[in-house]
């Protein structure tokens, strides 16, 4: 159930070894840094548990309702929006057009529906299962919330996924077993891209530096490459010929590319540039750039000098 998860021989041992011998702790922390199988560990997990003393003939069947997200014992959380009286994920917000500058995040509405959720009988399996996910987006209400059911969980198993320990209230994490998952070795990163459909990536060294072993982040700025227009991107990869040609570049990215796609781009720039060159001139004005449109300086006047000064360098 976990093969699809590559580098985390240490986590999938663990976990497996706890349902074999029967002692699955009643709360979990899987952390480590974005990208690297966190959620996926938890699906495997879960789909463990679930499938734990049943007949193979019934998996199918359990499958197909984890699949459509109605598995009764199984309750998934991520973080949301509030809008109106009514929560929305990040993906039901897209999809609904609603849009906000603040990230989503688990509200105490949502402990409460655990709470209500570990209350009902298990159904199907033999124990309950939550997972929340950004675990570390719950504010101090809602994790004091949390804290209550975690000393009394009942026949439930709770997983909090987070990016580090320290990003909890420490008394949630004295009640969860800690599951660390690493950054992947630079040949299981290539298997797992390649393994996706990703091999493009792989010719992309900028990237692959991004990913720095994470392979959800070398999808996901894979994607954000993507989304940039091409003729723009070589230019930005070519010396600049004259100041002019740097005003009108530093217009054409202000017009044509929002303020995240634009912090992204500096940052891909400055991989870019380290791998090409390795200046150190260069790196800090990358750095000096992002620094500028973080302070909400105007977009257009941050990349003119930006690429004039790199205009300098070069020249």
């Amino acid at each position: 159930m976990f093969n699809d998860l590559l580098g985390q021989d240490k986590a999938i041992e663990l976990l497996q070894q706890a349902v074999k011998k029967e002692r699955v702790a009643p709360a979990y922390l899987f952390f480590g840094s974005s990208g690297i199988g966190k959620n996926l560990a938890a699906k495997s997990f879960t789909k463990l548990l679930l499938t734990f003393g049943l007949s193979p003939e019934r998996y199918p069947l359990i499958e197909k309702k984890l699949a459509t997200g109605n598995h009764p014992d199984l309750l998934w959380v991520e973080p949301t929006y509030l809008s109106k009286g009514e929560l929305y994920t990040a993906s039901q917000a897209a999809e609904t057009g609603l849009k906000y500058k603040t990230p989503p995040k688990i509200r105490i509405e949502q402990i409460r529906k655990i709470t209500q959720f570990l209350n009902r009988p298990v159904l199907e399996a033999r124990r309950k299962i939550v997972v929340i996910e950004d675990a570390q987006t719950m504010a101090e209400s809602p994790a004091n919330a949390l804290l209550k059911t975690l000393e009394e969980p009942g026949n439930a198993t709770l997983i909090l996924i987070a990016p580090d320990a320290d990003s909890l209230l420490t008394t949630l994490v004295s009640r969860c077993q800690r599951i660390q998952f690493y950054n992947l070795s630079a040949v299981d990163l290539k298997t797992v891209l390649s393994k996706n459909g990703y091999e493009d990536i792989l010719e992309y060294p900028e990237l692959m530096a991004i990913a720095q072993g994470s392979p959800g982040k070398a999808i996901a700025a894979w994607h954000q490459l993507q989304s940039i227009p091409n003729d723009l991107l070589q230019q930005l990869k070519q010396s600049i010929p004259k100041p002019l040609d740097a005003i009108q570049l530093a217009q054409t990215i202000t017009k044509e590319l929002d303020g995240q796609t634009q912090l992204w781009l500096v940052d891909y720039l400055q991989y870019y540039y380290w791998q090409k060159t390795s200046q150190v001139k260069l790196m800090e004005q990358w750095e000096n750039t992002r620094r500028c449109l973080l302070s909400y300086v105007q977009p257009r006047l941050v990349w003119e000098c930006a690429l004039l000064s790199i205009h300098q360098i070069a020249s």
